[in-house]
């Protein structure tokens, strides 16, 4: 089945733009979802309909920017933080 999914909330039926959810937290996964859906556009992968309602979501690109930013401090951090475990034990 191949059914209209709302990235908002995770519902069927309706795309993010017509939702009448608040939108989904900006946790952890929806920033990686976003850094996904933005390297795939600078890829120049075509995106699906789903996936330009999410980038719409995210209002503009400076709101990208910063999610790239801060996965990357979120990878550099892990890193870090294993890093210093690894040099504890």
């Amino acid at each position: 089945e191949n059914q209209i999914r709302c990235y908002n909330y995770r519902g069927v039926g309706h795309y993010a733009r017509n939702c009448f959810v608040r939108p989904r937290r900006r946790d952890v996964a929806y920033l990686q979802i976003q850094l996904l859906i933005a390297q795939k556009e600078e890829a120049g992968i075509q995106l699906q309909a789903e996936e330009y309602d999410l980038m719409a979501a995210a209002a503009n690109l400076d709101e990208i920017e910063e999610v790239n930013a801060n996965c990357i401090l979120m990878a550099n951090l892990q890193q870090a933080s294993t890093a210093m475990f690894q040099a504890m034990f």
